[in-house]
């Protein structure tokens, strides 16, 4: 088994992360096996810290970590986690609701929340249940799946998150056909549901209000910071092979390296301080930024720093590399696609809808 790259840290050292180091060097052994990945993600949902519990940093190292190993690889692991994670937050939150059945939770799963015109998905009760029937696009993964945390249009006009298994006669999923070179692993379709029984997870409006909403979309961002120091430490690696084959890199190429290092850095120590304050209650707590607002402040930050390592890295590498090395042109298709999570003008739209009612820390 090929050992994995040195963990990407926040605030943790190589010590503090030495009951998962072999899980990272697993991860890097299968990459590009997305059930071997499965397997993984199943294992990091029993093992690795959840946000919000104290240990956030460690998660975030952690999802990171892998991302630096494989993009692809992060994107398996990270929604599993993420449901296990909305799982957890789910029985904290509604002692006396119907549980997640145990047999479930060993399970491998998905969080499918997107919605696009022309589709949608409907719970409706019957009895004393619900079914969902419709259709949800953007579904990674759920042909290979067993369950998901799924959100659905409600009676009321409001959306509701619910467990579901996708191992129900009642689901079919799309065999999309994956035009992108990026992710190729994770191919994304539609899914249709026809009267399949679903669990109510907090009823309307509970997925998208909790605190845990924004962690996750945190983590998410922690994912495509790992996938920029993989494409960085390509970048000092080939400046360094380089140098010992007599190139030694020039001022324009040592700049490049300089830029992407303090633009790294920076947004590094910005989701060390950031896990800190979640697991110290000190985020969306009275007369600060609400919990939603870091999470956007934080995602942008990270999705322009990414997007400056990737143009940064692309134009002072040029055509070799992504035409001859297999892991660094993967590397850099399935992160320009993955970051593309982050929606740009119109996230910090949202963003800015905030800080003009005050919701902002200056």
């Amino acid at each position: 088994m090929q050992a994995a790259p040195a963990p990407v840290l926040l605030s943790s050292t190589p010590a503090d992360l030495s009951p998962w180091l072999s899980h990272l060097d697993a991860v890097s052994a299968a990459v590009g096996d997305v059930p071997a990945l499965l397997s993984l993600a199943v294992e990091a949902g029993r093992t690795w810290p959840r946000p919000g519990e104290g240990r956030t940093a460690v998660l975030w190292e952690l999802l990171a970590s892998v991302a630096a190993i494989d993009v692809a690889a992060a994107r398996v692991l990270e929604p599993h986690l993420d449901a296990v994670a909305i799982l957890s937050q789910f029985a904290l939150a509604f002692p006396d609701a119907e549980p997640v059945p145990e047999a479930s939770l060993a399970q491998t799963w998905g969080v499918f929340a997107a919605e696009a015109p022309g589709v949608r998905l409907e719970a409706r009760s019957v009895g004393t249940g619900v079914v969902l029937s419709g259709t949800k696009p953007w579904c990674s993964l759920a042909g290979s799946l067993d369950s998901a945390v799924i959100t659905a249009h409600t009676d009321d006009g409001g959306r509701a998150a619910f467990a579901v298994s996708l191992r129900h006669p009642g689901v079919a999923c799309e065999q999309p056909e994956w035009i992108a070179r990026g992710l190729r692993e994770i191919p994304s379709g539609s899914v249709r549901f026809e009267g399949v029984p679903a669990l109510p997870l907090g009823g309307t409006g509970w997925y998208h209000s909790r605190p845990g909403f924004a962690w996750g979309g945190m983590g998410v961002a922690a994912c495509w910071l790992g996938g920029a120091v993989g494409v960085a430490r390509d970048f000092r690696a080939g400046l360094l092979a380089g140098a010992e084959g007599g190139r030694e890199p020039d001022q324009v190429a040592l700049a490049a390296l300089g830029e992407v290092d303090r633009t790294l850095t920076a947004a590094l120590q910005y989701l060390a301080r950031t896990a800190a304050r979640l697991d110290d209650g000190l985020l969306g707590g009275a007369g600060g930024p609400s919990t939603w607002s870091e999470a956007q402040r934080l995602r942008g930050t990270v999705a322009a720093a990414v997007e400056r390592v990737l143009t940064l890295v692309g134009s002072n590498r040029g055509p070799g590399p992504l035409a001859f090395d297999e892991q660094y042109a993967k590397r850099m298709a399935d992160l320009a696609l993955y970051v593309r999570q982050h929606h740009g003008a119109r996230d910090d739209a949202q963003l800015g809808r905030l800080a003009l009612k005050g919701d902002c820390p200056w």
